[in-house]
């Protein structure tokens, strides 16, 4: 099939290399346009999608809306697409583009739907302590995620991190992309349910704080959502980053250091980190960073 791509993040790229190993014509990559990047935030870094289309030798496009810009809506009809396929591209796609390719846009979307329509599905399942997730392969429509389902995976969710629960779901995406394009005819699209609909908001960086007046299984669960780059709590001026931790069965104060193995009151039980990290410094264990800074029992986060 003649096929345009469209997505941006890593979690795209897998089902870029499995349309062009399945033998599909990739005519052309859409993806967000290089951002500012590197410590001093001046040098404009590809997204790793565009930089895997490139290295694959396929054009890349980098429209910064189509609702506005009739000649990129015109470039993108031109193509004579038979399917665009969408995965966490991060652009509103209006009809005049949902409808140019034959066959319309099909979009890898990582939850079950309805549940955890929009922007930040993995990380909102975790937090939210779903038992489940998953994948779909969706008919594109007008509405934020509506559009008919045509194949689903599932997963447990577990002790997953969202970067462990990403890496997996983008690879079960891929596979179903392929799948539903081998026979489009046997995947045909079925209405999501009208009940169960929850959106998933965009994580703003406040909530990646640990919030030590939650029971520390929703904290554990922040651990987990956050993970990359890491929830995080704040001493002496200082972002801790806690990459993982368990649970400890003991009650205090929420917010206190309870021992010198930086176990950490909640609101019911307590956590201990067991894998940190400080600003500029690499992953440790919570004794490397006892050792070097010093976080006595009794202090209060």
């Amino acid at each position: 099939m003649r096929v345009i791509f469209m997505g941006t993040p890593e979690f795209a790229v897998p089902t870029l290399d499995a349309l062009v190993e399945a033998g599909h014509d990739v005519v052309a990559v859409y993806s967000q346009p290089p951002r500012a990047g590197g410590r001093r935030g001046k040098a404009l870094t590809p997204s790793p999608v565009h930089a895997r289309a490139a290295a694959l030798g396929i054009e890349v496009r980098t429209p910064i809306s189509f609702r506005k810009d009739a000649d990129a809506v015109a470039a993108f009809a031109a193509l004579q697409a038979d399917v665009a396929v969408v995965a966490a591209y991060s652009l509103i796609l209006p009809v005049s583009v949902l409808d140019a390719p034959r066959m319309g846009c099909m979009n890898v979307h990582a939850s079950l739907l309805p549940r955890w329509r929009g922007a930040a599905p993995i990380q909102r399942a975790i937090l939210a302590g779903d038992a489940e997730t998953g994948v779909g392969i969706m008919q594109m429509e007008a509405g934020l995620d509506t559009g008919p389902m045509r194949l689903e995976g599932r997963t447990r969710v577990g002790g997953k991190t969202a970067g462990e629960l990403t890496s997996e779901l983008a690879a079960m995406g891929a596979r179903l992309m392929v799948d539903v394009l081998a026979d489009v005819d046997a995947h045909v699209p079925v209405p999501q349910p009208d009940d169960g609909v929850t959106y998933a908001a965009k994580i703003d960086k406040a909530e990646t704080r640990l919030d030590f007046a939650q029971p520390a299984d929703a904290v554990l669960r922040q651990v987990l959502a956050f993970n990359p780059p890491g929830a995080w709590f704040e001493l002496g001026g200082e972002r801790i980053r806690v990459l993982s931790a368990e649970p400890v069965d003991t009650n205090s104060a929420a917010g206190t250091i309870i021992d010198d193995a930086l176990t950490i009151a909640c609101q019911t039980g307590a956590i201990r980190p067991l894998s940190v990290q400080r600003a500029g410094r690499g992953v440790m264990t919570s004794v490397q960073l006892l050792n070097g800074f010093a976080m006595p029992a009794g202090t209060q986060l």
